[in-house]
């Protein structure tokens, strides 16, 4: 590994850019790092200024060229137990710790190292540089960017977002809707529940059914996912204060992953009508006031692009792997390919790593992720 890379990935590891943190130190550090080589960017940011994207493009202005995408955020490490300094880089028995590691500094580092070569020579096309925040909560925060190249008359025809996946190439991956639901009952003294209206009671019915619709979704499947179907789960839930109550609110969280393409409106829509009509009609029998209610919390789309296209082949020459695959994780990828960028997922480290303790990236993939990059700097410079 470089010693330009090694420095830089040291620098990005240093930065706490877990979700609920603002980014704009990390993003000053690149911003300095690109405009230190001539290079104009771009920024934007969040509602409260607390965090932003940052685009940036090398050569020609015009149409067309490769994207390098990739996010700034991190997961917590909160109640994990770390044997290193979680925002520092510990350099290991080839491997470099730190959050982040893996998912994804490590590819920001690699794309930050080979600037100096991309600018050594004309490019015949362009090269974008794209950093996003809130990617870990929901893909959230690179939709201004994304808004911005849709309504651009310039934007990149293709897109590599850099998250682990060994260096081998990835044209697909499901996508995500994440909901809550809300239910508003009745309390009342536990000795006299048929007065009250039970929001956990409630709230368990809605689960169940939320069960059976997951039992429906298995039945369409695609082999080249998995597990080869959408799924539907709930994964957190509130209610109640005390066993002698009958609990008057309750909610929970549950997530659709779904195949590419799949009309995620249908399944909620047949959850709806149940909850809104048989459910809501008994809970309002006993208290007027009661309601069940849908909230969106994220949603991004999943990503199926033909592996058999011109830009799956030249990544696979790029990469040095024909290896394509789909992943069971989300990226932004979706996103960037329905505004029309063909894109493809492929960086360093693994995600058996990632949003682990001791995550880390080793040595060996960074050198991978290098010789890629210089293999596009080559093709883009012919």
């Amino acid at each position: 590994m470089n010693s330009a890379l090694e420095s830089l990935l040291a620098r990005l590891l240093a930065f706490d850019t877990t979700s609920r943190e603002s980014n704009l130190a990390m993003i000053d550090f690149i911003d300095d790092v690109l405009s230190s080589k001539g290079i104009i960017t771009r920024r934007f940011y969040d509602e409260q200024g607390k965090k932003a994207n940052l685009l940036a493009r090398i050569g020609p202005d015009e149409d067309g060229g490769v994207m390098l995408s990739g996010h700034t955020d991190v997961v917590p490490v909160d109640g994990q137990s770390w044997t290193v300094p979680p925002f520092s880089a510990t350099r290991r028995d080839g491997r470099i710790y730190g959050r982040g590691s893996a998912d994804m500094k490590g590819f920001i580092g690699c794309v930050l190292a080979a600037l100096p070569d991309f600018l050594s020579g004309s490019l015949r096309m362009p090269l974008w540089l794209a950093f996003s925040y809130d990617e870990e909560v929901g893909c959230l925060g690179v939709r201004s960017l994304v808004e911005h190249l849709r309504a651009s008359a310039h934007k990149p025809a293709m897109c590599i977002v850099g998250e682990p996946t060994e260096m081998r190439p990835v044209y697909g991956h499901k996508g995500k809707l994440a909901m809550r639901c809300c239910v508003e009952g009745l309390a009342c003294h536990s000795a006299y529940a048929p007065l009250g209206v039970n929001a956990i009671e409630y709230a368990a019915k809605v689960i169940n059914r939320i069960t059976v619709l997951g039992e429906e979704l298995s039945a369409s499947r695609d082999a080249r996912f998995s597990p080869p179907f959408s799924t539907i789960q709930v994964g957190v839930i509130q209610g109640g204060s005390a066993l002698n109550i009958v609990p008057q609110s309750c909610q929970f969280d549950f997530e659709i992953r779904h195949l590419p393409g799949h009309d995620t409106g249908r399944t909620i829509n047949a959850l709806e009508r149940y909850a809104f009509g048989e459910l809501r009609s008994n809970m309002r029998n006993v208290a007027p006031d009661s309601d069940i209610s849908f909230q969106v919390l994220s949603r991004y789309p999943g990503l199926l692009t033909d592996p058999q296209s011109d830009f799956a082949r030249w990544l696979m020459q790029w990469s040095g792997s024909d290896d394509f695959s789909t992943v069971a994780f989300g990226t932004e990828g979706g996103l960037f390919d329905e505004v029309g960028i063909a894109t493809l997922v492929c960086g360093p480290g693994s995600m058996e790593q990632g949003h682990k303790p001791d995550e880390f990236v080793s040595e060996e993939q960074l050198n991978q992720c290098m010789a890629m990059l210089e293999n596009l700097r080559q093709w883009m410079q012919d």
